[in-house]
């Protein structure tokens, strides 16, 4: 067993696959949370369901069995200096609430790397890639002040591929994962802080759970890249799945945003993938359509973006609105991407409106 890495995680929601992983392979994991979740994750851990191929039921992961230890705490009581890895798994409008946003000053001045596994890039991180101005971003962020103090060589990004969603209808230490896909991170400037990624690696890989009558592998890995664009492959399948399940009046699920006009998903996700391109990704960073649509099959759900915009969100993430400003930076323009922009715009200026007295 290698030296535990004590790991502080912004957010209790995705970020507990992530944290279950880590646990799974002996190292500490404190969540920061809302105070409801922070009592009940102390109290009685978190519970993850996750499916194994060749099982007919998923696995049921409590944090209370692993090696590691998942404990919870809030944005106030959290002590970076007192971690060795800090990992961002927040919504991209949460970092501007107060208590959190005054965290992440902190989580700033420790001078601690910060791992991402949100589908919004940190600006540090988009710092990170040639030719991207990132003042030219600021208006796709909550607040972009947030990360003014972040040195970008101590920020990476993850490609947050697995699919997970709270169970409506059971306790917030739930989560489901519902695509068992991998963590795709981008090394860290440091060789030091990228040798701790492959730690990670390499200890998650070696995971083995108990079954009862098996020992078996489970799904959900960490992939460390030496490339920095490797994480940039989310943003295809965001923008031509996730973003287009928001309609004009309703939402959608991920698969019909992507298989009811498949040729035009396809568009869509080529011309990401161009963009990409012309901002220094190779193919080999890239996922080809045809498996991103093959596992759009098995999402029934409306996206995140999409749930939250309906439920009247005033801020969601605005991957579309990075992914169109670096466009028109490079005068590369697409109707439906421009359309997608002005449907999540329409849903927010509605979800602002004061309520009528």
């Amino acid at each position: 067993m290698t030296t535990p890495i004590n790991v502080l995680m912004l957010g209790a929601s995705y970020g507990s696959l992530f944290a279950t992983k880590l646990a799974l392979s002996g190292h500490d994991v404190t969540m920061v949370c809302l105070p409801e979740e922070e009592q009940l994750i102390n109290r009685e851990g978190t519970l993850i369901r996750l499916p194994v191929r060749g099982l007919d039921n998923p696995v049921e992961i409590r944090s209370t069995t692993l090696a590691g230890k998942v404990s919870a705490c809030s944005a106030t009581a959290a002590d970076p200096s007192a971690y060795d890895l800090i990992v961002l798994a927040m919504q991209e409008p949460q970092y501007s609430v107060s208590g959190v946003k005054s965290l992440m000053q902190r989580v700033a001045q420790s001078g601690l790397p910060c791992l991402s596994i949100m589908n919004m890039p940190p600006m540090p991180y988009l710092a990170r890639l040639p030719g991207v101005a990132i003042q030219d971003l600021g208006s796709a962020f909550t607040d972009s002040d947030v990360w003014s103090a972040f040195d970008p060589k101590l920020v990476t990004l993850a490609s947050p591929d697995p699919q997970a969603f709270r169970p409506p209808d059971e306790p917030v230490n739930v989560l489901q994962v519902g695509l068992p896909t991998n963590f795709k991170v981008a090394r860290f400037d440091s060789d030091e802080h990228t040798k701790m990624l492959y730690q990670l690696q390499t200890d998650i890989e070696n995971i083995r759970y108990d079954a009862g009558d098996s020992s078996i592998e489970l799904p959900v890995k960490l992939k460390v890249h030496e490339s920095l664009y490797v994480p940039l492959a989310k943003w295809l399948m965001l923008v031509a799945g996730n973003y287009r399940c928001v309609g004009e009046q309703q939402m959608q699920s991920i698969k019909d945003a992507v298989h009811s006009d498949l040729s035009l998903s396809k568009d869509v996700y080529e011309w990401v993938g161009e963009l990409c391109r012309v901002y220094g990704a190779k193919d080999s960073d890239l996922v080809p359509f045809e498996k991103y649509a093959t596992a759009a099959q098995g999402l029934q759900k409306p996206s995140s973006a999409a749930r939250a915009l309906a439920a009247g969100a005033k801020n969601i993430e605005r991957v579309d609105k990075v992914v169109k400003t670096l466009a028109g930076i490079k005068g590369m323009q697409h109707q439906e991407v421009d359309a997608i922009v002005n449907r999540v715009d329409g849903w927010l200026e509605k979800n602002r409106e004061p309520e009528p007295a």
